[in-house]
């Protein structure tokens, strides 16, 4: 499943504040960033992303974005070793030093694909996937529902099973649980096979999928990617994305 990522312990402050299930963080801008897709192999096949492909990025210093709190993320249970940053009366948790570098999405190989990649037809590798009544099509660690006499590309649905994923999976591992990372999304292990679940805070991993875009919090930086949000780390002197926790701060 590939080279394990750091295990470490997750602590929260014993002054940890009520956590909000979705609130305003307030206005904050994007960075001006002048990123470029790392890892990107050229394109071919029917496939096509929309606008022509690119990071979807989306930086515009003239526009401002609002930061919703990151519901889908799963709190550890332990408590952080380090106190949260706050911006705009909340707290944002995690356990290694913020250490800012440029979001480059990251190519998982030919067979993978950002979120609204288009194809014509469907792979004979590919399964179908019952989630809540709704059919998904899997193929090599990409979901896929019907759209336009074709298939695109979705995030992948909560709760869906698989019996195999990638071997390139990044295993990630917090307070001793291990989840495995690929492409964007998290999976657990059962005997069933593997599950898609929400990304725990704390998490840890090497790279993150086209479709994210850096937003601007007070003076640090993170990635959003869908409704989870990245503080950027160093581990061990490797450039890493961490899971970010944020939480209302408690009124003084």
């Amino acid at each position: 499943m590939g080279s394990n990522s750091p295990s470490r312990d997750v602590q929260k402050p014993k002054s940890k504040p009520s956590a909000k299930d979705s609130g305003n963080l307030g206005t904050v801008e994007r960075p001006n960033s002048n990123n470029k897709p790392g890892n990107k192999p050229s394109q071919g096949g029917s496939g096509n992303r929309p606008g022509g492909g690119g990071n979807n990025i989306n930086i515009d210093n003239s526009t401002n974005i609002n930061i919703s709190g990151n519901n889908v993320v799963r709190h550890p249970p332990s408590y952080y070793h380090r106190p949260p940053y706050y911006y705009g009366g909340f707290h944002f948790y995690y356990g290694n030093p913020y250490y800012y570098h440029p979001y480059r999405p990251y190519y998982w190989g030919p067979a993978w694909h950002p979120w609204g990649f288009f194809i014509a037809a469907m792979a004979v590798t590919a399964v179908a996937v019952s989630v809540q009544n709704t059919t998904y099509h899997y193929d090599q660690g990409v979901w896929y529902q019907p759209s336009n006499g074709g298939y695109v590309v979705v995030q992948a649905p909560l709760g869906g099973t698989v019996t195999q994923i990638p071997s390139g999976s990044q295993p990630v591992v917090v307070n001793n649980v291990t989840n495995y990372y690929y492409g964007g999304t998290y999976y657990e292990k059962s005997t069933e096979g593997y599950t898609v679940v929400p990304p725990q805070a704390g998490s840890v991993v090497e790279n993150l999928p086209e479709g994210g875009e850096e937003v601007k919090v007070g003076d640090q930086t993170y990635v959003k990617v869908g409704e989870v949000y990245y503080s950027p780390v160093q581990v061990d002197g490797k450039e890493m994305y961490e899971v970010v926790q944020i939480e209302e701060a408690p009124a003084e």
